[in-house]
């Protein structure tokens, strides 16, 4: 039995949580998701939901924890939100944003302007002495890593000088350059 999807999910408040055919529809301050399931049962009772599996097939078995990880992201994300920083590492690389377009200038001849979802919420933070930082916020967990990930691959940093776009707390493994 799937250790993640035997434990229950506490609803906060706030937070409503439908079960209708197949599909999970769960409301909150910051938003409304939708999720469609299939193969595993889910129970709503005093405010906890449980997931139970029908057979122990692999692919059901494999379902079980996942659906019981994406309620909780849905549920974290219509209350409390996620949040994801980008930092720009390197020599004269900037960040802006215009409303939804984020205007990186990351050592390409022109900058990449680059226009972002509407649940999306971007902000760009540039202090003298640090480097700029870009942060995105959403209640959606998967659209919030989704365009991170976009936007780390205009510039992934490179091992030698440790240039580029990298996430807040990400480690990048170094490499010694040439040795004279």
């Amino acid at each position: 039995m799937s250790r993640i999807g035997k434990s229950p999910i506490t609803i906060p408040d706030g937070v409503t949580l439908n079960v209708a055919e197949g599909v999970v529809t769960v409301k909150g301050k910051l938003g409304e998701l939708t999720q469609e399931f299939s193969d595993i049962t889910i129970k709503v009772e005093d405010g906890t939901v449980t997931l139970e599996r029908p057979s122990d097939k692999k692919d059901v078995r494999a379902k079980h924890g996942l659906y019981r990880s994406l309620i909780f992201n849905m549920i974290e994300g219509v209350s409390k939100g996620w949040t994801k920083e980008l930092e720009l590492i390197g020599v004269g690389y900037r960040a802006s944003n215009q409303g939804q377009k984020l205007d990186l200038a990351v050592g390409f001849s022109h900058n990449i302007v680059f226009e972002i979802a509407p649940e999306v919420k971007v902000e760009t933070v540039s202090e003298k002495g640090k480097n700029p930082i870009v942060k995105l916020t959403s209640h959606d967990k998967q659209l919030v890593g989704q365009v991170a990930a976009k936007i780390r691959a205009f510039r992934k940093p490179e091992p030698y000088k440790g240039k580029g776009i990298k996430f807040v707390g990400e480690i990048i493994r170094r490499k010694a350059g040439k040795s004279a």
